[in-house]
């Protein structure tokens, strides 16, 4: 049976934008009349439900109000795409992901965000959306921690091999929380020597200098012994 490879999205096949946060703090804005003034200490690597909760609670917003901010970050996310929004894809991503298919593995996704927006995402960094599997990925908009997305991935893909590629130590965590192993890629926030204190099978600057190694760990994972 495939070897599932589940993508991270933000830092792993998109570069963190500059501007990552703007819709988040628009949407708070626009529901609840107040503009987001305190950061969250470390975002990367949260999902988008956590984020939303915690972005709420340390500005004093009612964290009931995450369902009707949600909503609205969708809203101004569909108006972002049809707006023709672009994003820059990391560097060897696209080789990355037809190596991954050439080898009879399948791509598909484990993100913080939520399915709309992941999708709006990666057809914005000029990435192909039908190279995933839509139906076995995984979206953090209504998860509350990224143990919790993980460990639905787990359950769903219980009798089958896969492995999840980020660029967090959350992931990381996450990962290992679901008994998921774990690649980790340096192209968002963190550097390699920080995600080499994590569990991850290998670490890589990025997927052009490291894709060999990337496949060859992959080619490791086996599917979980049965209960």
């Amino acid at each position: 049976m495939s070897t599932f490879v589940l993508w991270d999205i933000d830092g792993t096949l998109i570069y963190n934008g500059p501007k990552a946060g703007t819709l988040y703090l628009d949407s708070i804005e626009q529901v609840t009349g107040i503009r987001p003034t305190v950061r969250v200490g470390s975002p990367h690597g949260m999902t988008e439900g956590q984020l939303l909760a915690e972005i709420l609670k340390v500005n004093g917003i009612d964290v009931a109000l995450v369902p009707a901010v949600y909503e609205r970050l969708e809203e101004l996310s569909l108006a972002e795409h049809e707006a023709g929004a672009l994003r820059e894809r990391c560097v060897g991503v696209d080789v990355a992901l037809a190596a991954v298919a050439e080898r009879g593995w399948r791509n598909a996704l484990l993100t913080g965000n939520g399915p709309n927006r992941a999708r709006y995402k990666v057809i914005a960094a000029g990435i192909d959306d039908s190279l995933f599997d839509w139906e076995n990925s995984f979206f953090g908009h209504e998860s509350p921690t990224r143990h919790h997305l993980t460990a639905g991935a787990r359950e769903k893909l219980a009798d089958r091999a896969a492995v999840i590629i980020g660029d967090t130590p959350k992931d990381g965590e996450a990962a290992d929380s679901a008994g998921i192993p774990f690649i980790a890629v340096a192209t968002g926030a963190y550097t390699a020597d920080e995600l080499r204190k994590s569990s991850a099978l290998v670490v890589v600057d990025d997927f052009q200098s490291g894709l060999d190694d990337v496949l060859e760990a992959i080619a490791t994972v086996r599917a979980p012994a049965p209960r």
